[in-house]
């Protein structure tokens, strides 16, 4: 499908050029968070209002809070059950979800009360190198060792499978032969630094 036409389907859940209020997910260093954050610093139409992390010790939370974004750390048993994150989520009055290095699994009733309004971002092209346990260097390492002559990145819609949502957009870049896990993770970081916030972007747009 090309890209305009998931906007389109997108926004048809929206309804006139109103702002919109974005959450992000993140389970660790939070790069891809902070990226997006400081995309949309200042931006009329896109606010990042809510960083959510799953573990303590995720730096994103020190980011969060150094970008003054309200931010908070759930435990696995408030994940798993999705109330408290759906109430977090509905105060702030949050309409779209970006997954940015988030690890654990989105609970059902979130899946259900953002349908095609939460987003992921993934080191590979998928479906290669997907599913669970394949994220960082993980990935990198696994195509590596495939002898791969190219990767890239993924952007898809979330689903209850990890890494089997539809598929958005992707974009590549190649391995060389002599290209490490660390090189290669070197040109797919900066694959989604490049396209993830203007991807989000794009399903916000004024097109909504």
């Amino acid at each position: 499908m090309h890209l305009f036409a998931h906007f389109s389907r997108f926004c048809a859940g929206f309804g006139g050029l109103m702002s919109k209020n974005i959450a992000i997910f993140a389970s660790g260093n939070g790069t891809n968070a902070e990226n997006i954050i400081r995309y949309f610093q200042n931006s009329e139409s896109v606010n990042v209002k809510l960083v959510l992390a799953d573990r303590e010790t995720a730096f994103v939370l020190e980011r969060a809070r150094r970008l003054n974004v309200p931010f908070a750390c759930l435990d696995k048993a408030a994940w798993a059950d999705g109330t408290v994150v759906l109430s977090l989520l509905e105060d702030k009055g949050i309409d779209f979800i970006v997954l940015a290095g988030f690890l654990a699994r989105v609970p059902d009733c979130i899946l259900h009360a953002y349908p095609n309004k939460i987003i992921n971002i993934h080191p590979s092209l998928l479906p290669k190198f997907g599913g669970k346990g394949m994220y960082g260097g993980h990935v990198h390492e696994a195509v590596v060792a495939a002898g791969e002559t190219e990767t890239g990145i993924t952007i898809h819609y979330l689903n209850e499978h990890f890494d089997e949502g539809e598929i958005i957009v992707q974009y590549k870049c190649p391995v060389l032969p002599q290209d490490t896990a660390e090189d290669v993770a070197k040109k797919v970081h900066a694959l989604e630094y490049e396209y993830y916030p203007k991807v989000i972007g794009g399903l916000l747009s004024e097109v909504c």
